[in-house]
């Protein structure tokens, strides 16, 4: 009994086990967000109809050269739909979607930014996608909705540290906290990265092959184009830097040291 006692005060507690899915709470309160809009299905149609025409983007909506045509929402649409459009979803497997990819990068760049950064960088790739989708849709009718914007801008940013050693992607990664504070790539040490450029390739591969056919509501449906998660992911690759809080000086240990693996000066 004595001996059994003893012995078990020699062995050392069992080290607390991190769960196997944690979001923090700027990622799940966007989430939340996006959840919470899908309820206007339960509309009648006609008012589901109108909030996606007020809160969706719509390229016509800012041309004056060809037939004029007045939308529900005046001269405010025209501003606050670059971003309310990314909370706007055609379904629930549309929403999935989106939320599949944001938990790895979403959940990274959130713990990184915290909440006030990384809902405005969601913002500001939502209103890029936007702004790539009125270049290339310039006189389109049918609104556009969805966060694939966002979404592609949120893993561009993301590659820019998940790669390094201890980061949520590399081979020797640490705990959620840890893995989302390594110090960044710079842009162009990232676009000289192996694992990153195969990443890119693959990310833009895909998006352009099978990018082409869009998410739709109805015969004229709204719709997320390839071209806006093109826009998205380019601003989230190069805004990073402008939303990074991690100290200068740690750009500067990343630069010194090769990703993934031990560092060296």
């Amino acid at each position: 009994m004595d001996s059994q006692s003893y012995s078990s005060q020699l062995e050392p507690p069992d080290a607390p086990h991190e769960p196997i899915l944690t979001l923090p709470g700027a990622l799940t309160a966007y989430v939340a967000l996006i959840a919470a809009i899908h309820l206007r299905v339960l509309l009648p149609v006609e008012l589901e109809n109108w909030t996606i025409d007020v809160f969706g983007f719509i390229p016509k909506r800012y041309d004056s050269t060809l037939l004029n045509i007045t939308f529900p929402g005046g001269a405010g649409a025209k501003v606050w739909t670059f971003v309310t459009y990314s909370l706007l979803h055609a379904n629930l497997s549309h929403i999935g979607f989106n939320v599949l990819w944001l938990l790895p990068f979403g959940s990274a760049l959130a713990r990184r930014f915290g909440p006030a950064r990384f809902f405005v960088f969601m913002a500001v790739t939502a209103a890029a996608g936007a702004l790539a989708h009125l270049v290339t849709h310039e006189h389109a009718i049918a609104p556009m909705i969805g966060a694939s914007a966002s979404v592609s801008g949120a893993m561009a940013a993301a590659i820019r540290f998940a790669f390094v050693r201890g980061s949520f992607l590399s081979f020797h990664r640490g705990d959620a906290d840890a893995a989302a504070k390594v110090p960044a790539l710079s842009l162009a040490r990232a676009l000289r990265n192996p694992r990153v450029l195969g990443f890119l390739a693959v990310w833009f591969g895909v998006n352009i092959i099978f990018g082409l056919g869009s998410i739709s509501i109805g015969s004229e449906g709204a719709s997320v184009a390839w071209q806006a998660h093109i826009g998205g992911f380019l601003a989230g690759l190069m805004l990073f830097s402008l939303f990074d809080p991690v100290p200068r000086a740690m750009h500067h240990a990343a630069e010194a040291s090769s990703p993934d693996e031990p560092g060296r000066v």
